[in-house]
């Protein structure tokens, strides 16, 4: 790696823009400061009022690109509620539960249905932020609670799109799925309207706006009983992609498997992010990976760190991405305090947790795409549909999914077996791309109904040609019988997997499991998903199955293990995890550099035992390893001069922080010179020369304006 990154210096609508790459982000709702300044390449304003201009100066001084972000189901619009902003109040475009209480996010900030007048309210915010030169716009968060649905906005709108009059969701599953069903249409159509309106707007000054939606995932929003237009949003040319919202509160929701509910972090965040990955990897959209350093829940910060490293691993093992928001709020990490184990008092983030956590957002800046995979077996596929979220609440007849285990009953059995599985998107199976490097899909109606179909004949295609269907289900939840599509309009089918048995040309009988189509294969397993993970060891023959069909598609290379692998340039990236027959260690052996060791170590040998992650910087594979460079560092590097002997840069980080970093020499520097971005001298420097590597760790006190560094060698 020759350069950590490269100084660009380009004018962008007037101003500086000191790194000229989007790979990272942050977002912030304040001005500048030096406590705070991680120094991504973006930063995005968080909200509209009368302080935007005096932020984005702020930030645009600093050299950030500037983009913009709010809500579009929820936000500080009090003046919107209380009538400054066209002097009516708009209460009643709050979300509304059963009771006929409104659901709120904040004090005077109710959760929104978006009617017209709220429309044109967000759009005048959009504009404001083109008018101030932003380029890129960010709605985040459309999110409906499947318990409203109880307010005359959303009664009217009701009339508006079934033509009939509201039915209360809670006296039928067909009321919930219609309900639901609004609610996620409602925010797809809210999100079009205000980014045609924003691109338009933008193009007549001369501008070409892109638009993002940051998003948790399906699999979140459906376990928080939460609507949201998720995947469809890829058919709207105004959308250009995602943020993942991703972090440890999401990431932490309990789970059950082997007859155990609890949080599993690590594998909840590698199946959240691979969610939203596979919306844009068939689509070829952009999507940024979030992880957050904290969380909203107040906890210890060894918790912080522990579930961080979980949620951060995992965003890594996803080679095709390299765009990442490195952190929300980092006004609230650096400056917050929050508990600490012994102590009474809240505390600021430790010296070493900062360290580490600077080190890991810095390399982000430099982490490449890859074409390796994960190691292990590749080429098993979970099929998802947005309507996962429309049978989460009420319950009705006694279904129930607790903990959203019709889904992980698919998917932990293999995760937990070392088998990185990929999620398919019924939404994408139009498009080629979708069933691409698909061998074994597994799919069940127990907790989703498909969307059309249309979608049944591209599975039959695919199958037709050589792959394999896994399909898992008692087709006896109430939400089978719903009118859609496949009881309506001349079709006749009781349930919607009558309609996929059909096109594949499969007549279902009690006492088979396995019939052919053309060059595939279909297994129907007459249970549903959750009775393999809500009681101990009842996975084993769904396993099977998925191994049988697996080879079946001609693959030989069927392996269970516990550990997780991946190489990225010259990081390499370690998950094993716990629950596992295999309960041996990872071990790594070769010179490697820490990353998650806030001291960056150089290790002989690396352990990783179950249950953690590692993040690494391989020596062997460093690329530039003949000329001199950082490898590693929590601060960011640019104004990289190398001479015949010598080596000099500058570093950015947060000021009142330790930076610490690894950098390769040809010969042990026998002059260092640290010094202020103004000159002055800088105390409490730490080095020390490994001759083995020929690398230099060097530890002093960040400068946010700059630390100059000079290395000559003989």
């Amino acid at each position: 790696m020759k350069k950590l990154c490269v100084l660009v210096m380009l004018i962008c609508m007037g101003g500086i823009v000191l790194f000229a790459q989007d790979k990272t982000s942050f977002q912030i709702a304040q001005k500048w400061q030096p406590q705070y300044d991680v120094r991504s390449d973006i930063a995005i304003l968080y909200g509209m009022d009368s302080t935007f201009i005096n932020r984005y100066q702020s930030w645009k001084d600093k050299g950030y690109q500037i983009q913009f972000m709010t809500g579009i189901a929820w936000g500080n619009y009090q003046d919107y509620f209380t009538g400054k902003f066209d002097g009516h109040k708009h209460f009643d475009d709050a979300q509304v539960n059963a009771k006929g209480d409104t659901i709120w996010h904040g004090k005077d900030v109710p959760y929104v249905n978006p009617t017209e007048s709220y429309l044109k309210y967000i759009k005048s915010m959009v504009k404001k932020a083109i008018d101030t030169g932003v380029t890129s716009i960010y709605l985040e968060e459309p999110e409906y609670w499947a318990a409203a649905g109880y307010s005359d906005a959303f009664k009217r709108a009701w009339q508006s799109y079934y033509g009939f009059p509201w039915v209360a969701q809670h006296e039928s599953p067909e009321a919930t799925y219609l309900s639901s069903k609004l609610k996620y249409q409602l925010y797809y159509n809210a999100l079009n309207e205000v980014f045609s309106y924003a691109k338009e707007y933008a193009k007549s000054k001369g501008v070409t706006l892109k638009c993002f939606v940051p998003t948790h995932s399906l699999l979140n929003y459906a376990a928080w009983q939460i609507v949201s237009p998720e995947a469809s949003l890829a058919s709207l040319s105004a959308v250009d992609g995602y943020i993942a919202q991703v972090w440890t509160g999401t990431a932490r929701v309990p789970v059950y498997y082997n007859g155990f509910m609890k949080e599993r972090t690590f594998e909840n965040a590698f199946l959240e992010y691979g969610t939203i990955n596979s919306m844009v990897e068939s689509t070829k959209r952009t999507v940024y990976f979030l992880t957050d350093p904290i969380e909203d829940g107040t906890r210890s910060w060894n918790d912080y760190k522990r579930n961080y490293q979980a949620t951060f691993t995992a965003q890594l093992l996803y080679p095709t991405v390299n765009k990442y928001e490195v952190m929300p709020w980092p006004d609230r990490i650096y400056l917050g305090k929050f508990p600490v184990e012994g102590k009474d008092a809240m505390q600021p983030i430790s010296p070493e947790f900062a360290t580490q956590m600077q080190v890991m957002v810095n390399s982000l800046n430099d982490m490449p795409l890859s074409k390796n995979k994960v190691n292990g077996i590749s080429g098993i596929g979970i099929l998802l549909a947005n309507s996962i979220m429309f049978q989460r609440f009420p319950v009705h007849k006694g279904y129930d999914d607790p903990q959203l285990s019709n889904f992980y009953g698919m998917v932990l059995p293999l995760l937990k077996r070392g088998i990185p599985v990929e999620m398919v998107h019924f939404e994408n199976l139009g498009i080629a791309e979708s069933l691409k490097n698909i061998r074994v899909l597994v799919m069940s109606y127990s907790n989703m109904k498909p969307l059309s179909s249309a979608g049944h004949k591209c599975l039959a295609d695919w199958v037709r040609k050589g792959g394999v269907i896994v399909y898992l289900g008692r087709d006896d939840d109430p939400f089978q019988t719903v009118k859609e599509w496949w009881n309506t309009n001349g079709n006749t089918y009781k349930v919607p997997s009558e309609d996929l048995f059909r096109q594949l040309g499969v007549k279902v009988i009690s006492e088979k499991s396995v019939y052919a189509c053309g060059k595939g294969t279909v297994y129907v397993l007459r249970r549903n998903p959750k009775e393999m993970v809500m009681q101990p060891a009842q996975d084993v023959g769904f396993v099977n199955t998925v191994k049988e069909g697996y080879e079946r598609t001609g693959a030989k290379d069927w392996t269970l293990k516990n550990y997780f692998y991946l190489e990225r340039g010259p990081y390499t990236i370690v998950s094993v995890m716990t629950e596992n027959e295999d309960t041996s260690s990872f071990v790594l052996k070769r010179p490697v550099i820490d990353l998650f060791n806030p001291n960056l170590p150089i290790l002989e040998k690396k352990i990783v035992h179950p249950g953690e992650q590692a993040f690494l910087y391989d020596l062997q594979r460093a690329n530039g390893k003949k000329e001199p460079a950082v490898l590693c560092a929590a601060a960011r590097i640019d104004k990289e001069q190398r001479l015949d002997k010598s080596y000099s840069f500058r570093a950015k980080s947060p000021s009142g922080t330790r930076s610490s970093m690894r950098v390769l020499l040809p010969a042990k520097p026998e002059h260092i010179a640290i010094t202020s971005s103004v000159g002055g001298k800088i105390d409490n420097i730490n080095s020390i020369w490994d001759e083995k590597s020929h690398t230099l760790l060097l530890q002093f006190q960040n400068e946010a304006n700059g630390i100059e560094v000079s290395l000559d060698w003989k």
